[in-house]
């Protein structure tokens, strides 16, 4: 991944939700900066990682959304009409658990057969990291309370809220993980 492929997934991202979901866009762009603040302890893969967190929430798009859920929609609208690398594609529709939600939709084998799970743990945990410490606007927060956050949203007997509650362990793991691997990097 270069730096070319990172301001095309942002210009993208932001053709897709800034007129149609302005929030959504500045959750985006938040989870785009915490990426690129934390690209240090990814090397050649900070690029990526941007990349992946500008376009995350890509499938939420009115016009993309044809099975309602978004990393699949998004995924196949990166794939399909803009021919986007392969861990990209695997990234985005894999970002923050989406197995989990998947499976409460009934859209697991689904998922996991177009776009199997990365097998680069630390990159995987990042982009959990960077989604799940942005508030919708953007800003930052920390996992527990962008967590409650979604819950209060969505609720608790919702698909999100069960997918959530059933994520958080995992989330909260993603993220001391790569708390862990930023407090070994030299400043």
């Amino acid at each position: 991944m270069d730096e070319v492929t990172m301001v095309w997934a942002i210009q993208v991202a932001e053709v897709e939700l800034c007129s149609a979901l302005p929030r959504r866009w500045a959750h985006s762009q938040g989870v785009a900066a915490r990426a690129a603040e934390i690209g240090r302890i990814l090397g050649e893969n900070t690029d990526l990682l941007t990349a992946a967190a500008a376009l995350h929430d890509v499938g939420y798009a009115p016009r993309l959304a044809t099975t309602g859920f978004h990393p699949l929609d998004g995924a196949r609208f990166l794939r399909d009409e803009h021919g986007a690398g392969e861990r990209l594609v695997r990234l985005v529709a894999n970002h923050s658990f989406a197995l989990l939600e998947a499976e409460e939709r009934g859209l697991r084998e689904e998922l996991a057969g177009e776009f199997p799970l990365l097998e680069e743990p630390l990159l995987v945990d990042a982009l959990v990291y960077c989604d799940m410490t942005t508030t919708p606007d953007g800003s930052r927060t920390t996992a527990q309370d962008r967590v409650a956050e979604i819950l209060s949203r969505y609720g608790d007997d919702s698909v999100v809220g069960r997918f959530i509650r059933r994520a958080a362990p995992e989330i909260f793991a993603s993220v001391e993980r790569v708390e862990a691997a930023l407090a070994n990097q030299p400043r």
